[in-house]
């Protein structure tokens, strides 16, 4: 083949992966901007099933991007004074560590030729754990509600050594898989901080988690470099699709989204274990299980909420009905006028309740009580 035909060829391959990437990121950030949930963890099996790189770039690729978006809304909650600070700075310093050893550990016991298919794996396991994650949240914050229990005006007592230890566990899991940063430290912060009130909660998650994944990114591209092949599309994508997602969030019934959300991270993780050839699945890169990933999709998709209409009995409400997640997630979403004059105070000029995620450039602009899934 001719010189200039090769180049004109390379040069379609690789304006057709920018596209794939900068479309899957728009989508994805839609979603995110509509619920808060979603970054990391939707983004990361999304590019590495539409072919535009191994894991390792993939990874790295959603780290940086990651770095660049969550700074935006770290920088609004700061300015708001919501995060708890000292709360941030232990967790930040249990996770910059491992996030920093993480993706290097991986590469000292891992084979060469076997580092693809390993951070395959690890990603899928982390993505059955964000969707299990998210569940588990979600209980937590319904025994709350039903018990009563008031999320405190004060800062709680911190707990250094359990707060370390949680932020060493996120920064493992965010530096090897990019997945971690809002849904494993969320769930642990909500259970060693109960009282902890929703919009610092929000805010410390962000704030502890732009060094996080910036130490994770800079560890990760000191090991395998940096496709901005990848890196601009992706943040090109993102951030017009998570404005888009979070204006028309007030519109959208986000408990069938969410709910979808935790079906595509089950099958996903099922997917990704599939194709890294995991041994109880019994397939490989070369010989694969379609059928099983959409059983599981579908067995997930009947049994949500069937289990959920069953936990809510273990605590004394009917399986179906009030309190809606959205009322558990948001107790102002019950009360619709109270929502209304407190978007359009002065505190939320332009009364634009944008969400917030690991994609979120959202700021507090409500007191939203919607946690992230995400990192991310």
């Amino acid at each position: 083949m001719p010189d200039g035909a090769q180049m004109l060829l390379a040069d379609s391959i690789v304006t057709t992966t920018e596209l794939k990437t900068a479309i899957a990121a728009f989508i994805v950030g839609i979603v995110v901007g509509i619920t808060g949930m979603g970054g990391g963890a939707l983004m990361t099996p999304a590019l590495i099933f539409l072919g535009v790189g191994d894991a390792a770039k993939v990874v790295t690729a959603d780290l940086t991007a990651a770095a660049v978006y969550k700074t935006g809304g770290a920088a609004v909650h700061w300015r708001e004074g919501s995060p708890n600070f000292r709360l941030a700075g232990w967790l930040i310093a249990g996770s910059i560590p491992f996030a920093l050893l993480g993706p290097h550990l991986v590469a000292w016991l891992a084979p060469e030729a076997d580092l693809d298919n390993i951070l395959k794996l690890c990603i899928g396991f982390a993505l059955l754990f964000a969707a299990a994650s998210y569940a588990l949240r979600l209980y937590i914050q319904l025994r709350h509600k039903v018990a009563g229990r008031d999320q405190g005006p004060t800062d709680p007592v911190i707990r250094p050594l359990p707060t370390l230890l949680v932020g060493a566990v996120g920064g493992l899991l965010v530096g090897i898989t990019s997945v971690g940063s809002g849904s494993v430290i969320m769930i642990a912060l909500l259970m060693l901080y109960p009282t902890l009130s929703a919009v610092k909660l929000v805010g410390t998650d962000l704030v502890q988690a732009v060094p996080l994944v910036l130490a994770a990114a800079l560890s990760n591209i000191a090991l395998h470099g940096l496709d901005w092949g990848i890196v601009i599309p992706l943040t090109i994508g993102s951030v017009p699709g998570c404005i888009l997602g979070a204006k028309i969030a007030p519109r959208v019934r986000q408990s069938f989204i969410r709910r979808g959300i935790i079906v595509v991270l089950t099958m996903s993780g099922f997917a990704l274990l599939d194709k890294a050839g995991w041994a109880p699945l019994g397939a490989g890169e070369d010989e694969t299980y379609p059928v099983l990933t959409a059983v599981v999709g579908l067995v997930t998709l009947v049994l949500v909420p069937l289990v959920w209409g069953l936990l809510r009995k273990t605590v004394g409400l009917p399986m179906f009905g009030d309190p809606t997640v959205e009322e558990i997630e948001d107790p102002e979403a019950a009360n619709p006028q109270e929502r209304k004059q407190d978007v359009h105070s002065p505190r939320h000029p332009g009364g634009n309740p944008l969400s917030r995620d690991s994609l979120d450039l959202a700021a507090p602009n409500r007191k939203s009580t919607r946690f992230v899934a995400q990192p991310g």
